[in-house]
């Protein structure tokens, strides 16, 4: 009888244990942040290639996604996913807008969408808000490099969730990332179907280690920042009402306009 005891105590407990890690956050029941995102590519910083027109370097529009550690956007070292492929490579984001779509219905791994405007330079700032909930605490998004063969910067799965509080502000340095699907070495290169498809890596001063790519700058040890990533708590006296998870736009592919 001891023995029964102590084995139903000890299954109780178990069942009770967090499965992953964002099944810690015992914050308060959501928060709001406001996200900004910077680019830093520029001529000075960024010299060989650097594309000055056919078109000029700028960044696409902000994709991003707040969900809980069964669902994943992109990894470093995965296969990018068809959607992701897309959106890397010609961002358009349908695709990817309906992987997220389908994650969120299948196993409510997604609490919300959100999107911000393209910056027609290198260099500028775009922004939106975002909210988070204790089961889906992670924020992960990604910003295609314009022009490039599948070249983007993100986040992936950047839990804001500390314990029991949300974090107050959190800044994240942003550096080039191959998707993996086409083969291009240069910002202008043509469109080179990489077969088979190779994983998502992120791309240094020396790797690829190939004379052609433009980002390979074999004197420096490291590269500098390309973007950079800001997301500041909205104080919950300026807080609204939460919006459900998004539709689909019935005929479009790509993302115009910031989304609440």
């Amino acid at each position: 009888k001891v023995i029964w005891t102590v084995l139903v105590t000890i299954l109780g407990y178990a069942s009770s244990l967090p499965v992953g890690d964002d099944s810690l956050c015992a914050a308060e029941e959501l928060a709001k942040y406001k996200i900004i995102f910077t680019g830093k590519w520029s001529q000075i910083a960024f010299p060989k290639q650097y594309p000055l027109y056919r078109p000029p370097a700028q960044w696409s529009s902000l994709l991003g996604v707040t969900h809980s550690s069964d669902y994943s956007m992109w990894k470093k070292n995965e296969y990018a996913s068809n959607g992701v492929r897309d959106f890397a490579e010609k961002g358009e984001a349908w695709a990817l807008m309906k992987e997220i779509q389908e994650a969120g219905e299948k196993i409510q791994s997604v609490h919300g969408i959100f999107s911000a405007p393209a910056i027609s330079s290198g260099t500028g700032q775009t922004s939106t808000e975002l909210e988070v909930h204790p089961r889906h605490p992670l924020v992960s998004f990604v910003v295609r490099i314009v022009p490039s063969p599948d070249w983007f910067v993100g986040i992936d799965s950047l839990n804001l969730c500390e314990g029991h509080h949300w974090m107050d502000e959190v800044s994240v340095d942003l550096f080039p990332y191959d998707a993996g699907t086409d083969s291009g070495f240069t910002f202008s290169s043509p469109n080179f179907a990489t077969i088979p498809q190779d994983t998502v890596t992120e791309i240094t001063c020396s790797s690829p280690s190939h004379p052609a790519n433009s980002f390979y700058y074999p004197k420096l040890k490291i590269l500098p920042p390309i973007a950079q990533v800001t997301m500041v708590k909205i104080k919950k006296s300026q807080l609204g009402l939460s919006a459900p998870f998004i539709n689909l736009p019935a005929k479009s592919n790509e993302i115009t306009d910031p989304v609440s």
